[in-house]
């Protein structure tokens, strides 16, 4: 029986917890959650499996590797956990430490990758299952798969796919561990010598700067909608949660306010930007929106 270490957290990892579960020649030794996690999913699947689950504000801890280390795991498997793991850690298993990471490594390395993604309005995602080091996601790549993205995607709707593709890639690549199969191993530095970080979106990083141009904010809206924060904008003191926009096809550039309301439609609300206009589709607002109010 080939035996593994979780390393988990959240909904990213409960369907790639339930194919390693599903498999009849691997073991899930234990599970080790993120430290004080809110997720209680995986702690009652692992008692419900009879399966030890374990948390650490120090997984690099003496005292936690020698509790660890009695389970004689072959792999360590890592998916959405918050911590470096170190030397002691990485070299304890036979196999070392894989990693499944939704971004398309050396490039989208650190946080909210899907976000980022359509921030920058690019035509796909990717995923990939990486072998751990010391770094940051700097770790040879096993496995990377692309996904493309459409304008009729958005956060939600590449979350959707990220959870189930994820899971599938990350047992692709155990399975080769398992069955004794050639692994493969490429350097990031091979792919690119630098690649490029994403840092973690922080409280107020959801206002629309109304001068960006409609593509911009039509990126920047599905990019954080729900079950995002959803973008939000400032009108006459009270905040605006926008959680939809539309491009309005063959615009004409407008050389108005950007933010500034330009009609008030049945089917949305139609606001200057800084090369057009866009249309509001799925808004939260206390105050009546009207023509000639500015956003901002």
């Amino acid at each position: 029986m080939f035996k593994v270490g979780l390393f988990a957290d959240g909904p990213w990892s409960h369907l790639a917890f339930s194919k390693l579960l599903s498999r009849e020649n691997l073991e899930v030794s234990f599970v080790c959650g993120r430290y004080k996690t809110t997720d209680l999913i995986l702690k009652e699947l692992c008692k419900k499996h009879n399966i030890v689950y374990l948390t650490s504000k120090n997984i690099n801890s003496k005292e936690f590797i020698d509790k660890i280390r009695k389970f004689n795991c072959e792999l360590f498997v890592s998916m959405s956990f918050n911590q470096i793991f170190k030397d002691d850690m990485i070299n304890m298993p036979k196999f070392n430490i894989i990693n499944c990471h939704a971004g398309k490594l050396p490039f989208y390395r650190g946080r909210n990758i899907l976000n980022w993604v359509l921030i920058n309005d690019e035509k796909e995602f990717g995923i990939t299952v990486h072998y751990v080091d010391e770094g940051f996601d700097t770790g040879d790549i096993i496995l990377q798969k692309t996904y493309k993205i459409t304008d009729n995607d958005n956060y939600g709707t590449l979350l959707e796919i990220a959870y189930v593709e994820c899971a599938k890639l990350l047992n692709s690549v155990v399975n080769l561990f398992v069955n004794n199969l050639p692994v493969p191993r490429k350097s990031q530095s091979s792919i690119h010598p630098v690649g490029f970080y994403c840092l973690r979106r922080k409280d107020g990083d959801e206002i629309i700067d109304w001068s960006l141009t409609s593509r911009e904010i039509f990126n920047f809206v599905r990019a954080i909608c729900t079950p995002g924060p959803c973008a939000r904008t400032n009108l006459n003191g009270s905040e605006l949660k926008i959680n939809e926009v539309q491009l309005i096809s063959n615009a004409a550039k407008y050389k108005g306010i950007p933010g500034e309301i330009l009609n008030n439609a049945y089917d949305g609300i139609i606001v200057g930007t800084g090369d057009s206009m866009i249309k509001i589709v799925d808004y939260e607002s206390e105050v009546k929106l009207k023509v000639g109010l500015r956003l901002g």
